[in-house]
């Protein structure tokens, strides 16, 4: 029997888990056994008696700076030597998070996740650590927590066993390169809305060439960069 999937997560907030995760498909799997999850308290590497994990930026300006000794306390302890698991620093400063990413990490053993707070860490214990620095996007949060949950949560759906139909993810937005296209189910006619004819017509060669065209063109108006890189590499 092969091991679960494993995720270590290095934050200041341990209760901040398993949180959503602890629900829906990402619960049930974690209950079942398909994944692990440990919260580990950076503060816990702390050396003083304050239990201090920060300190003010060299060269001034505001907010603090998460100590290089004191994460990479943690990071050992948590991500030893020779451990085959990526090593993650959520950031906005990372390479953005893609499905393709995501998949690498769902066939992988799993992921050690260290969530950032204050100003971020200290740049030292990033290339020390070999410290792979990943975005959920253009955007700030308060903290790497909600983006460590984004990220486990798009990992462990494609855990095998985790969702229950094999196909049910294989035509969602990223997976074909296309965004997913517009769903509808019943009543057949909402404030005067209906249903697409072609959706109810029983007719699946049209309903597959109709649902292709829906997320070519949502791609094509909303996300003209994946559809230039759709293009791409289709030629």
């Amino acid at each position: 029997m092969t091991e679960a999937w494993s995720a270590s997560v290095l934050t200041l907030f341990p209760e901040m888990f398993p949180g959503p995760l602890g629900h829906s498909l990402a619960g049930k799997a974690l209950e079942a056994g398909i994944w692990r999850l440990e919260a580990v308290d950076i503060r816990d590497f702390a050396t003083d008696r304050h239990r201090s994990v920060d300190d003010t930026p060299s060269g001034g300006g505001p907010g603090m700076v998460m100590r290089a000794d004191v994460v990479a306390a943690a990071v050992d302890a948590v991500h030893p030597e020779g451990d085959p698991r990526p090593l993650i620093y959520l950031s906005p400063r990372g390479r953005p998070l893609t499905q393709a990413r995501v998949r690498e990490l769902a066939a992988g053993p799993g992921v050690a996740l260290i969530c950032g707070r204050f100003e971020g860490l200290d740049q030292r214990v990033i290339e020390a650590r070999a410290i792979e620095e990943v975005s959920l996007g253009d955007f700030v949060l308060s903290g790497g927590e909600p983006a460590a949950i984004a990220l486990i949560d798009a990992v462990v759906r494609l855990l095998q066993g985790v969702m229950g139909k094999d196909l049910s993810g294989a035509e969602e937005s990223f997976e074909s390169g296309l965004l997913e296209y517009p769903h509808y189910t019943r009543p057949q006619s909402f404030e005067g809305r209906e249903i697409p004819p072609v959706l109810t017509s029983g007719d699946h060669e049209k309903v597959k060439a109709w649902r292709r065209a829906e997320a070519e063109k949502a791609t094509r108006e909303r996300r003209p960069d994946l559809w230039d890189d759709f293009l791409d590499k289709k030629s």
